[in-house]
């Protein structure tokens, strides 16, 4: 190769003109860089929903989930299929495989809508769908809610719309969506003893309504100069218009305003309601444009909202709910100051250990790699957020190493007398090969997550390319613009002709230890190698007693909190639940910055690592916002107490927002077979041993409880006497009770259903169904109970799926400790239980323990590569066998300090500490190819073996040393991250060991294999 090295020094102008542009365009890039607080990943779901009103649960899982699914299931690329199915409901997630490629998602979803459309003419007359949902990803990062006291929803939900289409004209926004907007209606009711007394069929009203109110074409006059329409009057302006509609039955015509009521209000059974700190609101969500700036867009919004709210009339008011811009600006700002405090600390490391003027030529290229890492970062398209910016920081203890190692050598030469270009070639002959390689192996440990497949390597994918760049940049800069930066500022005093300097140096008394320590190990290499032996294997054991977390909590200080109500619960119970719990909130306000919750529904995405809700009578679901992490564990255990005390009758989930792949509890395990009553005898079986362990708590299953039905047994002897039909009676009663739409009343932007039932007294009483007249035809009314056996069943009201087969998913929480230790554990209670299952049941383990399982099965299946490529560029490197064995066999000893670091520091394996330890054994091998390349020079010298692995071992002491100190003391800030904390602790404290045993063990296991003996 080269020597680059003096193409810098012979070209200094060059250089220094390619310097500025770097800092210009770094500068540039960096400002122009997306910022996010998480990475993008992509979510492989579709959502597809149909509904066939009267059915069953049961039925409707049969004739329509069932069909859908195994139509479904012919789909190439299918993961899982998982559905819910409800009275007259269905809803099913269909997932492709995570290691789909990217480009063929949206081709999956069409597919299936083909799909959905070819099995549509199977399906059973009067079902409405399938209905198909592929933004299921859309993340809502800004939502505001609207409130305003003696205000309707219908004012609420106009000033919220007028505010949605001012939105939409925001540069970089996506979609804008009103969130508990509530459907109104138009209620004419009558009293049930009145209609059977006038003997006015329900039929009469709704034609009399119905023809009034239809809008048909009119007809236009076409004058010699204009087109005239006609516009004839009649439809509905106002309520009063349809309180004078005339009936006429039984040769008599009445009012309508006579014979029943007719309001306009709020749907019933009410939509899904949303509430800000208790207030009525309705909510304005809003999500962003794919390659948005997300601070831009809050700089955007804030302007314009405040515009809006100042346009408002008195006592209606906006309020933020979710601010994901701040949240992002906070998250970036704590970054930087991490990358920062790590910059300051490579620094100090560098000035204290290379001398002031040695020290400024590190601190010059430091800055260099940044910039020209944030040019590469805008050319890729990778935005400033979590991942990227840890990578830098991580990089940051790296890339600094080619840069001390190739000024202490220059350095060291010329102490030796050399001139400043010889000594700067000369460093670039003895250390750039090695540097190349050492860097490249480097990289290569990130490997596996630049080629893994999976939600989880994709959400970390940009931490190869981040380091890859800045390692590569840095080895550039250490071989061009670090020797031109030391021919200006390394001053130092030659040594006379015995190198008298050197050799005082090598002498000092720490020198002089460590030479008799290093002789020590070599003349007892079998204690040695079986002692790290021994060493290495106790740290394997104790492995398993490190925690196990996929990802970690973030400390963000949301906690959401979800309510489920027994099954066919109202939303009226539910509403009703979710105020009590808002009183506890507001009665705990010092603690919280604010809280809303959804009733009927859950919150929408406002980040990408929650999964919304699917809309149920029985659930509520409460975002509340603490002042900060203190408060958030303090309202935690106070809220744990008062569901306890309080709220016998729900079942409660709290969450904290993940830095991951979104999972709804720690411990989840799918019980699936074919007969459902099976399924839930060992589901129960399941619950009593998480019960009986006493470490968990929440313990319940997303479906078990039967929901109350009333069964009419029609007589239908008497029915075809009377000469109407059991679907007639259905009608009927449907109408009555429930309400029939029967026309529309236009009124602004909204189209309003008018319905026709009975009055509230004779509809909501359960006693008195009996007694409901019921319209026969000719023979007028009758009561309901001589023609129908009323009697009170239970059915299944709600029925999961996964894959086809009736599942029910046991969930927990943890009293304490993290979650894949306790999902591994509640697991392996069900040993016996699993080895008993009947053919076609199992028991498998769900949520974040499957997904890390998933995680990590991709993660590994990179490895092989990687592990060959590291190969061959030793090879390459050392030419020998032997010695690339060696240096594969250091790789492992970072395990040690992994272990015992954990331990100390209650750090939890997860997938980001695999990743570091996977990096972390790229840069032990980097350490010892250094070493090794020592030796091997020295041999060529013409030094004995023993002189040789001796003098190299101590001469590579301070760069491998330096390295690895500015590397350990760089992942400092990092340790305290949430997120990057256990990678941190995996690379800082395994280093701290391996690199102690490459410069002791290493020599050992060289001088064994060589058989080296003191001469």
């Amino acid at each position: 190769m080269r020597n680059l090295t003096e193409v810098s020094l012979k070209n200094k102008d060059l250089v220094w003109y390619f310097i500025v542009v770097a800092f210009l365009a770094g500068i540039f890039s960096f400002s122009k860089l997306g910022r996010m607080e998480d990475p993008d990943f992509t979510i492989r779901t579709m959502v597809v929903t149909a509904a066939w009103p009267g059915a069953s649960a049961d039925l409707m899982e049969e004739q329509v989930t069932d069909k859908l699914e195994r139509k479904f299931q012919d789909l190439p690329g299918i993961d899982n299929i998982e559905s819910f199915t409800r009275a007259g409901q269905t809803c099913i997630y269909v997932s492709l495989r995570e290691d789909l490629d990217a480009s063929l998602i949206r081709t999956s979803w069409r597919d299936i809508r083909n799909f959905g459309n070819d099995i549509k003419e199977d399906l059973p007359d009067g079902v409405y769908g399938p209905y198909y949902d592929d933004r299921f990803d859309d993340v809502f990062g800004s939502i505001y809610a609207i409130t305003g006291d003696g205000y309707s929803y219908e004012e609420m939900r106009r000033a919220a719309e007028k505010a949605r289409r001012l939105i939409l004209q925001v540069p970089n926004v996506q979609k804008v969506e009103l969130l508990g907007v509530q459907e109104e209606k138009v209620y004419v009711e009558i009293e049930n003893a009145k209609l059977a007394s006038l003997g006015i069929p329900p039929t009469a009203i709704s034609s009399a309504i119905k023809s009034q109110n239809i809008i048909s074409p009119s007809a236009m006059v076409e004058t010699e100069t204009d087109n005239v329409y006609l516009r004839i009057t009649g439809t509905f302006d106002d309520l009063e218009a349809i309180r004078e509609t005339p009936v006429s039955a039984n040769g008599k015509i009445f009012r309508l305003g006579d014979i029943a009521t007719v309001e306009r209000r709020t749907a019933e059974p009410m939509d899904p309601k949303m509430y800000y700190n208790g207030e009525p609101a309705i909510g304005i969500a809003v999500s962003m444009e794919p390659g948005g700036n997300v601070l831009e867009l809050g700089d955007d919004l804030d302007e314009l909202i405040k515009k809006i709210s100042d346009s408002e009339p008195v006592g209606l008011e906006i309020h933020q709910v979710s601010d994901q811009p701040k949240v992002v600006e906070e998250s970036i700002s704590e970054f930087v100051s991490t990358l920062r405090e790590a910059v300051i600390i490579v620094l100090i490391v560098s000035f204290l250990s290379l001398g002031m003027r040695t020290g400024m030529v590190v601190a010059g290229c430091i800055p260099l790699v940044l910039v020209a890492t944030f040019c590469g970062m805008y050319i890729m398209g990778i935005d400033l957020q979590k991942v990227s910016l840890g990578s830098l920081i991580i990089s940051l203890g790296l890339f600094v190493d080619d840069e001390i190692i190739a000024v202490e050598m220059m350095s060291v030469k010329l102490e030796e007398g050399l001139s400043r270009m010889e000594a700067a070639c000369y460093a670039f002959r003895a250390t750039a090969m090695p540097m190349l390689t050492g860097t490249l192996i480097t990289c290569m440990g990130f490997i596996p997550i630049a080629f893994a497949k999976g939600i989880t390597s994709e959400f970390c994918q940009s931490m190869f390319p981040v380091i890859a760049m800045s390692l590569l940049v840095s080895w550039v800069i250490s071989v061009m613009v670090a020797p031109l930066f030391g021919t200006y500022l390394i001053k130092v005093k030659v040594t006379d002709e015995t190198g008298s300097k050197k050799n005082d140096m090598y002498q000092s008394r720490f020198y002089v230890i460590f030479r008799s320590v290093l002789k020590w190990c070599l003349t007892h290499k079998a204690v040695v190698i079986a002692a790290t032996a021994g060493v290495f294997a106790a740290s394997v054991v104790l492995m398993d007693h490190v925690h196990q977390e996929f990802f970690p909590q973030s400390v963000r200080p949301e906690i959401i909190m979800s309510m489920r109500l027994p099954e066919g619960s109202s939303l009226k119970d539910t509403e009703e639940e979710g105020r009590r719990f808002a009183e506890f909130l507001d009665a705990h306000s010092d603690k919280i910055n604010n809280y809303s919750y959804y009733v009927g529904t859950g919150a929408p995405r406002f980040v990408l690592t929650i999964d919304p809700e699917a809309d149920a009578s029985n659930f509520a679901q409460f975002v509340i916002v603490s002042k900060d992490v203190d408060s958030r564990n303090e309202m935690t255990a106070a809220i744990r107490k008062e569901l306890s005390d309080n709220f016998p009758n729900i079942r409660p989930n709290l969450q904290y927002i993940q830095t991951g792949p979104p999972a709804d509890y720690p411990v989840m395990m799918r019980v699936s077979g074919y007969d459902k009553d099976e399924v839930r005898r060992i589901s129960d079986e399941v619950v009593r041993r998480l019960v009986a362990d006493g470490g968990y708590v929440d313990i319940g299953r997303n479906w078990n409880e039967k929901t109350k039905t009333v069964h009419l047994e029609l007589d239908q002897a008497k029915l075809r006497a009377m000469g109407i039909s059991g679907q007639q009676l259905a009608q009927t009663l449907y109408t009555e009770i429930s309400g029939a739409g029967i026309a529309e009343y236009y009124k602004g932007d909204r189209t309003i259903e008018i319905q026709l039932r009975l009055k509230d007294v004779d509809r909501s009483d359960l006693s008195k169904l009996k007694d409901i007249q019921v319209y026969i035809g000719e023979k007028g009314y009758v009561p309901l109970s001589q023609i129908a056996k009323i009697s009170y069943e239970a059915e299944n009201g709600l029925i999961w799926r996964y894959n086809l087969l009736p599942t029910i998913t046991v969930q927990a929480n943890l009293a304490s400790g993290t979650g894949n230790d306790g999902a591994i554990a509640a697991y392996d209670m069900t040993e016996d239980i699993r080895k008993e299952l009947p053919l076609g049941y199992s028991i498998t383990p769900a949520g974040s323990l499957e997904d890390s399982d998933t995680a990590m099965d991709f993660l590994l299946t990179p490895v092989p590569v990687t592990v060959f490529i590291v190969v061959t560029l030793l090879m390459i490197q050392l030419r020998r066998v032997k010695l690339v064995i060696l240096t594969l066999l250091t790789a492992p000893m970072g395990v040690i300090g992994v272990t015992f670091g954990m331990l100390f520091f209650d750090k939890a394996l997860g997938f980001v500490a695999y990743l570091g330890i996977l990096a972390l054994m790229g840069m032990i091998i980097r350490n010892s190819v250094v070493l090794i390349d020592q030796i091997e020079k020295h041999l060529e010298e013409g030094e004995t073996p023993w002189d040789a692995v001796v003098d190299s071992a101590i001469k590579r002491f301070r760069p491998i040393m330096l390295t690895a100190a500015t590397t350990i003391l760089g992942m400092l800030p990092l340790m305290t991250s949430a997120f990057w904390g256990p990678m941190a602790t995996a690379i800082a404290c395994g280093l701290v060991i391996a690199t102690a045993l490459t410069l002791l063990v290493l020599p050992t296991m060289y001088a064994a294999v060589y058989r080296i003996k003191e001469e």
